[in-house]
Formats: structure tokens, sequence, C-alpha cells
């Protein structure tokens, strides 16, 4: 891992805000950074936008992948760490994998489309040219907290 612990608990920290930011636009609380591993500057952010969009693709990673694109003006964010919420989905992990982000941390595990351990695991599909760095459970309790109280929510307004 590019950073010290202490460091990469405030980045999980500031992705927990994204997915806060998220919540309060009623998405749900999924948020993500892309940092440079060479500055530890933060390149860009995202959150879930789904709802708000109508666009399946709007994920935080997806997002946060686009804005740090454009940002730096290439396609390829080598020297760059990913910090999500939640294990990515098999689409982003795919533009993970595509867009070249040298480590991936995330949050809470998810046994329903998660794509980096619980259900396969592309980052480690060697027949892929890239294979980036991850590690899962980072602020797990924190971030399996804010979706559980979301989802709980919405079945008690029901």
């Amino acid at each position: 891992m590019q950073f010290p612990d202490n460091k990469m608990h405030d980045f999980m920290q500031m992705a927990l805000d994204q997915a806060q930011i998220a919540q309060s636009h009623g998405e749900v609380p999924i948020g993500c950074i892309i940092v440079d591993n060479r500055t530890s500057e933060i390149v860009s952010v995202g959150y879930n936008e789904r709802e708000e969009t109508q666009n399946a693709i709007k994920h935080a990673e997806i997002i946060a992948i686009e804005n740090a694109c454009a940002k730096i003006g290439s396609w390829r964010l080598e020297h760059m760490s990913l910090f999500v919420t939640l294990e990515p989905c098999p689409m982003c992990a795919g533009a993970i994998i595509n867009s070249r982000v040298e480590e991936v941390i995330f949050g809470a595990y998810d046994p329903k489309a998660g794509s980096v351990g619980s259900i396969n695991n592309l980052f480690e599909e060697t027949k892929y040219n890239h294979q980036p760095e991850y590690v899962g459970g980072m602020l797990a309790n924190e971030s399996a907290e804010l979706l559980q109280n979301f989802f709980r929510e919405i079945r008690r307004k029901k």
C-alpha cells in the first residue's frame, strides 16, 4: 500500500463523507475518492447518482474515474489509488482495470454484487492486462452501517 495506515483511514473517511452526500440526495450511500500516490492529493471524488440521473452506470467509482480522467487529461490513472465504501461491482471493477488504477481500498464487502472477492475477483484474473492491488474491509463497519441504516429507513417508510 502506498500510504501509512492513518492516511489511508483519512482517505476512507473522505469516501464515507461522499457516501453521506449521496444519502442526502436520496441515493444509495456509496462514496469514492481517487488519490495521486505520488503527491497524496485528492484528484477526484464521486458518489452514487443513479436515482438522480436515472442512469444505471452512475456508480460512485465510475463518476470518480470520469472526473479523474478529465482532470489529468488521460484515461490512464496510473499512480492512483481509489478508495470506495463498498466492494466494487463487476462494472466498476472493469472500469478500474481498464483505467489502470494502481490500487483499490474498499470498505464493506458486497455479497450480492462484489467482484473483488465476494462473488468473484476480477482483480486477480491474470488474463486481464492489469491487476490492481487491493485491500478490503477498511472502515467496513462504518460503511456497512451507513448502507444498513439507509435500507432500514426505506423499509420503514414502506
